[in-house]
Order: structure tokens, then sequence, then C-alpha cells
């Protein structure tokens, strides 16, 4: 019998996915590894693949242990946790998990917005309480119709809240490292476009480029009556930043699916009614989650089966035959 190729799994994995893998490899986890470099020093050069979890980060060392490692399948869209530049230098390739997970995605970024503009979470509370019967109505709260949306990031999640946006009368626009062919106006400058925006909906990829591209400046530009959205990446906002501009009023709202380094979250913001914070969970559907996970496995049985991956980060697409 011939033996299985070797897969490092690395994160947290679901167990449609661990079973796919079983069959086709014999799988280590890291989580369950005491000595990391004994691992690698018995282990490493039989290893040809790891499995990633997209929030998770591919360490150097792990990385550098690995001296016949051929691709890296990560389990979300966002690769920004794996080192890509090492990657392409070393022929390894590089695939993620695009447009599955686009609408959920987007759909949170939306419900943030309402939950924040309406007050979900401080109405809850209000019934719960029982003020409704001591207090009568809760205080009003804000409509998003109508409202301008600027986009931080128009791709393909970028696209998907934009045209979902169109079903409350928004007036969308956006900002990118370049214009897009699409009728939604852009802004080369991001606070010239918050100051023109009642809700500002970070969509980018992390990573250093854009690491605290929502800064002060942008904050202060969306103002006390602005809204912040992020279901980017957490390095995305300057987040002691954020925190401050909400505490001081210089910042109206936020939601918040993502934390700069989670699951730690900044106190502060528990006791602000202001503010709707998410545990990470954009795409966190039974469906979406589901239909990430047979991707990542996917890339990785074409890989070995076929010489040829389905979703290669754009870094790597020339280093495999892609369909």
């Amino acid at each position: 019998m011939e033996n299985k190729r070797e897969l490092l799994v690395i994160g947290e994995m679901t167990p449609r996915m661990m079973a796919a893998f079983a069959r086709d490899f014999t799988v280590h986890e890291l989580s369950g590894i005491d000595d990391i470099p004994g691992f690698l020093n018995e282990a490493g050069e039989r290893i040809e693949a790891i499995a990633t979890f997209g929030a998770e980060t591919v360490p150097q060392q792990v990385m550098d242990g690995l001296p016949n490692l051929k691709i890296i399948s990560c389990y979300g869209v966002g690769y920004d946790g794996i080192d890509t530049q090492t990657a392409v230098k070393r022929g390894i390739v590089v695939t993620h998990t695009p447009n599955v997970l686009n609408n959920d995605v987007a759909n949170t970024a939306i419900l943030l917005m309402l939950a924040v503009s309406r007050q979900l979470v401080r109405d809850d509370c209000w019934v719960r309480s029982g003020n409704w019967k001591v207090k009568g109505a809760a205080p009003l709260t804000r409509s998003i119709e109508d409202k301008t949306v600027g986009i931080v990031g128009l791709g393909r999640i970028g696209e998907t809240i934009a045209a979902k946006l169109q079903a409350f009368s928004c007036k969308v626009c956006y900002h990118s490292r370049n214009p897009r062919d699409v009728a939604y106006p852009y802004f080369a400058d991001l606070v010239a476009m918050a100051k023109a925006a009642d809700y500002l909906i970070v969509i980018t990829p992390g990573g250093a480029a854009t690491r605290h591209l929502i800064d002060r400046a942008v904050l202060d530009a969306l103002g006390p009556d602005g809204t912040l959205v992020n279901v980017a990446r957490g390095s995305v906002v300057d987040e002691a930043a954020m925190v401050a501009a909400l505490r001081e009023g210089r910042l109206g709202y936020a939601g918040l699916d993502v934390f700069e380094a989670e699951p730690h979250v900044p106190e502060e913001l528990f006791a602000m009614d202001n503010v709707v914070l998410l545990p990470h969970v954009g795409s966190a559907t039974v469906e979406t989650r589901q239909a990430m996970g047979d991707l990542t496995v996917e890339n990785l049985q074409r890989f070995f089966k076929q010489g040829r991956v389905t979703t290669p980060v754009p870094e790597c697409a020339h280093l495999v035959e892609v369909d």
C-alpha cells in the first residue's frame, strides 16, 4: 500500500475537512505539537502540504523547517498570515477560498450597519431589562436609507456589499489603490471619502500595505455622526485611535467584526452602547464555511492528483495550472 503524503494543519478546521484530509494524507496538527523544533527535525522533510485557517499565521520557523513543502491551502479569503514572498521564491503554491464567502461577509457588513444604526443591542436590552414597561418607548434611532456609504476596498466582497446596498437606496462610493470600471464614484483620497460618507465599510485585505490605513485623520473626517464598519482585518484600523475617537465623541459609532489582537478586544468598548461587537464571524454560516472547507480540500486534492488548483492567490498563479 502506497504511503500517504503528509499534511500539517494549522488552526481549527471543521470535522468534515479533517475527515477529508485523513482520507488522502497523514495529518499532523500544529496545535497538538509541544516540541516544534523536534517535530520539524523528525518529520519536516516528509511534509509536503499545509492547510491553514485564514486568521492564523504560518510561523517562519515552520516554513523554514519544511524543505519539501509544495502547497499551502488557506481556509479563508484573507491570507496575510502567510509569507507569500517566501512561498513564491521557493515555488510553493498558496491557495485561498474567494467568492464562496462573498454574500455572507457582505451580509455581515450590512447587519452591522443596521445593528448600529437601529441600536439593535441596546433595544434588545431595553426589552429584557423591563425598561419598556417602566420607561416606555426606547429612544429614536437612525435610518440607513439614502445615506452615503464609502467602501474601502472594492474587490469581490466590496462589490457584493455595494450591490446589496442598492436595496436601501444608499449612495455608494469607494476608495482603492486604483479606480475600477464601475459606476460608483472613486475617491483617490481616503480622508476626502470619509468626510463625504455617513458610513465607512472596511473590506480591504490585511497585511503591511494596509496596516492602520484607517487612522486618526480618517476617523476625524468620518466624524461624530459617522459610523465605521470593519469586516476586513483588525490591523487595517488603528484600534487605539478608534477607541479614543469613540470615547471623545470624534467618531459617532462603530460595528466591528475584527480586532487587532484577536480574541483580545479593548475592554473600553464593552461599555459603549454606540458600538456593536462580533467575534470575527463574517463568513461563519454553516453553508459558507462548508463551501470554504470543501474548496480548501479541493485545492489540495487537485494539486497532488492533477498538478493544478482551483483558486491560487494572485502572487502564486504563475506557479501552477489553473482552470
